[in-house]
């Protein structure tokens, strides 16, 4: 039995890190927290922003994925940027908990457009708390024992952006970490590896009557094992109020996005995703939600 609960435990690992390859989390609203992905974002364009996202992946399915994501960025100075962020991903009985630390520096390359530099500086700490396993075997096994570790780490980015245009490039984190147990010949490994983010956006005015902008932009993640990700979003802002839209991720998912902006400071938004990829119906739709304040 306990051969069985050891080979068990093992595939649910291995079964977890290759589901999950791309490890970092997926955001269907990313264009409103960047920060989380591009140290450079902290303190762009001179602004003080408090964003947090809430994510419930496969809506149904007991202890799926969900993700919390908070992220804080000021201005310090004409050309410093100070910014802090978490992101929390819970799935069955593993927690992640990834904290940054990011300093952003602005030069300006042209009369409207500025190059912001930035890098990250934090950690992940990781937790398996294995009690949360059914087993049908009245004493414990050391084989399946709560796992706790520390990985730190470091990323940078750079964005290129004027009032109309945006190009983002980061690597948030740099080093590929492992997440390893060896006790009583029974050993879980699992990678964390490097994730690139490439995003870009432009901002049309359609010059009517009613303050119409068009907002097309793409976000890109590339990590070595897994298939590229590839998000492409088109909004419609609506007289500086009402945000409305969708997004495709090729091969994957499409989404429905509504963004309100409640005051000059204050922005609310939902995304409503539904999963085209093999999974079983009942793991076809996540939700979305955003909150955002300027001060």
């Amino acid at each position: 039995m306990k051969i069985i609960k050891n080979i068990l435990a093992g595939a649910l690992l291995l079964f977890s890190s290759m589901l999950f390859a791309q490890q970092e989390s997926l955001f269907t609203t990313y264009r409103y927290h960047m920060n989380i992905v591009n140290p450079a974002y902290a303190g762009v364009d001179g602004e003080t922003v408090l964003a947090t996202t809430i994510r419930q992946q496969w809506t149904g399915i007991k202890d799926a994925p969900k993700t919390q994501a908070v992220s804080f960025g000021t201005s310090v100075g004409s050309h410093l940027g100070l910014g802090v962020s978490m992101v929390y991903d819970k799935t069955f009985v593993e927690k992640q908990t990834q904290l940054g630390l990011d300093v952003s520096y602005k030069v300006q390359v042209g009369a409207l457009t500025d190059l912001y530099l930035g890098i990250k500086a934090g950690g992940n700490f990781y937790n398996v708390n294995t009690s949360g396993l059914e087993t049908y075997v009245p004493q414990s096994d050391p084989a399946l024992a709560t796992i706790n570790q520390f990985n730190p780490n470091v990323g940078v980015g750079a964005l290129l952006k004027n009032d109309k245009f945006f190009v983002s490039l980061s690597v948030p984190r740099i080093l590929n970490t492992e997440r390893a147990r060896n006790k009583d010949g029974y050993t879980a490994v699992a990678t964390d590896r490097a994730h690139v983010y490439l995003s870009s956006g432009y901002d049309f005015d359609l010059e009517t009557a009613t303050s119409l902008i068009l907002k097309p932009s793409f976000m890109m993640r590339y990590v070595n094992g897994a298939p590229l990700s590839v998000d492409l979003n088109l909004m419609l802002q609506i007289e500086k109020f009402l945000e409305i839209g969708g997004s495709y991720r090729v091969d994957n998912a499409y989404a429905g996005i509504l963004g309100l902006n409640i005051s000059n400071r204050m922005t609310l938004g939902y995304a409503y995703e539904v999963n085209t990829g093999k999974v079983i119906a009942s793991a076809k739709n996540s939700n979305e939600f955003f909150l955002r304040f300027k001060f």
